[in-house]
């Protein structure tokens, strides 16, 4: 019998102004979630995944500690907590990007996972910090993740988590199939230009590489006053076999949803044996500082 999931990935245009305060920022995005997630509960998702930083715009575009307003604590925050709820209500697995505070002015770009009856399960911190071109100064905001490749138990499969710039890194993606995971969720906030042709050339490439499930989300919208470029959207979920099965819009809000059969990671593992044809006795010099 097929070992079928039903998932959905939600993509949202931020709804409140930069300029207003922290406070009304989250509320207004939090409460468009909460609405985006009852709809993906109505279309029988049983795994969704929310953008990177999902409840405030893509902040790292400037260096300023207003943003800092936006931390919690996890899972004992007000965001996780109702997210707990909505898991429970629906019946539904999450998995909630937030900006994490682990102590005063220790704070982690992270994504908590939650199980379908409302149990917390743990968090993925974000590896890789980028801190490049005029847009991304993420190091002024985040520490690099330090929690390694979790792969979390949930009622629907073995689920990880790899976050935005991760995706340009093989090694973690890798890290995450040798754990187990069979879906691999990657939330994002890409913008057009240099990167975007990467967009549907890297997960899939992971995907295949590691034959399982990944869903890879990306905000849509342009934000202001920053301009750094335009949050083109298209989430997209792929299969083991590195194909896209379904994508979402480029300028709007979102629920992009795919069924996947977990039996077929064993078939393709069946037919490619990158597993076992593995040399991890030859790759000591990536690991060498």
């Amino acid at each position: 019998m097929a070992r079928m999931v039903r998932g959905g990935l939600i993509q949202a245009v931020l709804n409140e102004p930069t300029g207003s305060s922290v406070e009304k920022i989250k509320k207004a995005m939090i409460d468009k979630h909460v609405g985006l997630i009852g709809q993906a509960a109505d279309k029988g998702v049983q795994l969704a995944c929310l953008q990177e930083l999902f409840y405030g715009p893509y902040f790292p575009a400037e260096q300023n500690v207003k943003w800092y307003e936006m931390v919690e604590r996890i899972p004992d925050g007000p965001t996780t907590q109702l997210m707990c709820e909505l898991a429970r209500k629906h019946s539904m697995v999450l998995v909630v990007p937030l900006y994490e505070e682990e102590m005063t002015g220790v704070f982690y770009n992270t994504a908590a996972v939650i199980d379908a009856d409302g149990t917390y399960l743990g968090k993925y911190r974000k590896h890789h910090i980028p801190h490049c071109y005029p847009g991304f100064w993420e190091k002024f905001y985040f520490r690099p993740g330090n929690l390694g490749y979790p792969v979390f138990e949930t009622r629907v499969g073995k689920v990880g988590v790899y976050i935005c710039y991760d995706r340009h890194f093989p090694e973690g993606a890798r890290c995450l199939g040798l754990n187990g995971a069979e879906i691999i969720l990657n939330p994002s906030a890409t913008v057009a230009g240099l990167s975007e042709y990467l967009w549907k050339l890297e997960q899939p490439a992971h995907a295949v590489a590691n034959q399982y499930f990944l869903g890879a989300i990306n905000r849509p919208g342009t934000e202001q006053p920053w301009s750094i470029g335009e949050f083109y959207g298209t989430s997209y979920w792929c299969d083991p076999r590195g194909q896209i099965m379904t994508e979402g819009s480029r300028n709007g809000d979102d629920i992009v949803i795919a069924d996947m059969d977990l039996d077929m990671i064993r078939e393709v593992r069946n037919v490619w044996q990158f597993f076992r044809d593995r040399r991890p006795d030859s790759y000591e010099p990536i690991v060498t500082e």
